[in-house]
């Protein structure tokens, strides 16, 4: 099989739709599958990636938050990767501004797509306060997706809200986790000791350093007594979360191993956001066996199983969030409980099996894609040849 990847973000930047690209390009390998990857164009961008050319496109980064890079221009040149590639099916990773050229090429080439919904850009739009802009971004995410042969969305509740915003053909597919990094094992006593030398509970965040993360929420955590914070990810809010959570640990990005055990080392995980269609920190968390509390919206209401692996409180509700986190900290064999549970509950989510998975779904795609007739491929061979000069 031969498929084209156009992510939205790629390497160097880390992120869920990243992450979840490096993930399939792994899986495409280790099957012999052929594959590209087009995506924004940013320092730092490698060549290839397990085997697969990495093709770039213009972009210029974003205001306030400059690792992120949008990818603008024309239609021509993704139309032309995609017509000397000649994949079987283009795979559009969170797709928004070049994903939406990549689906007009495609639909000119008469290539079948799979558009996996991840990031709410009209959510993180309300977040930044543009105003009036949600509907509009709604718009186009819904041409997006309704061009594509098929949608997968990372959770139920996703697959709600499309529904609810005229996305069709939409199915769930979810994300793996590496089993074998996020592990209770990584728990590391020594750094424990070194964060909290009194030996208080450590009640953590993972993730970007956003407003639309709502990360500033965990003040509210002030009056738990017998905690400290740890704030892992950085951002542009990083500076002011700095000042308004002097008592917190602050660690920057972390990758790998360290980010593996920073979390194993965690006695709670607080996911604070309330724009998460999966929120990959929270599966990663429980394969460490670190409880959760998270804002009970979106992504986490599959992922934290209410009284068994962690506690869901109401969106905005922050009173009930800290009262939470104090359940748990404060019961010693009822947070072990929870963190066994939460092992067990994501067994047999290898991203194998989610990456096989997601390999099925090109073929349906594939099959139920309908080939256009002569006169069709006659019309879209010209239409290309136009968006070529633009």
């Amino acid at each position: 099989m031969k498929v084209a990847i156009c992510s939205e973000s790629f390497l160097p930047q880390t992120n869920g739709v990243v992450h979840s690209v490096l993930r399939v390009l792994d899986h495409l390998a280790a099957r012999g599958d052929q594959a590209i990857v087009l995506a924004p164009d940013a320092p730092g961008v490698p060549d290839e990636v397990a085997g697969a050319r990495v093709i770039t496109m213009p972009a210029w980064s974003f205001p306030g938050y400059r690792d992120v890079r949008v990818a603008t221009g024309r239609v021509s040149p993704v139309a032309e990767a995609l017509r000397d590639f000649s994949p079987d099916v283009v795979h559009l990773a969170s797709p928004f501004s070049l994903g939406w050229r990549a689906t007009l090429a495609a639909q000119a080439l008469d290539v079948p797509t799979v558009a996996v919904f991840q990031t709410d850009v009209p959510a993180y739009a309300a977040r930044y306060g543009i105003r009036g802009a949600e509907n509009l971004l709604w718009k186009r995410v819904r041409d997006i997706h309704n061009r594509s042969t098929l949608t997968l969305a990372p959770s139920t509740a996703t697959m709600a809200e499309l529904d609810q915003r005229g996305v069709e053909r939409v199915r769930l597919w979810r994300r793996g986790v590496d089993l074998e990094r996020f592990t209770p094992t990584r728990r590391d006593d020594a750094w424990r000791a070194t964060i909290a030398p009194n030996g208080e509970r450590l009640v953590g965040y993972v993730g970007r350093l956003a407003p639309e993360k709502q990360v500033a929420d965990l003040a509210r955590l002030a009056g738990v007594p017998g905690i400290r914070l740890v704030v892992a990810g950085d951002g542009p809010e990083r500076g002011r979360l700095e000042k308004l959570l002097p008592g917190a640990h602050f660690t920057g990005m972390l990758h790998g191993d360290e980010l593996a055990s920073t979390i194993a080392g965690l006695d709670v995980l607080v996911s604070t956001s309330e724009t998460e269609t999966f929120c990959q920190v929270v599966q990663e968390s429980l394969a460490s066996g670190v409880p959760v509390v998270a804002a009970g919206v979106g992504g986490p209401i599959d992922l934290v199983e209410q009284s068994r692996t962690g506690w869901l409180y109401a969106a905005g509700d922050l009173d009930q969030m800290a009262d939470r986190v104090r359940d748990l900290v404060g019961d010693e064999s009822k947070r072990a409980a929870f963190g066994r549970a939460a092992r067990e509950s994501v067994q047999g989510r290898s991203w194998r099996s989610l990456c096989s998975e997601l390999v099925g779904h090109y073929a349906a795609a594939i099959e139920e894609h309908s080939p256009t007739g002569p006169d069709d491929l006659t019309r879209r061979h010209w239409s290309t040849r136009r968006m070529v000069r633009r």
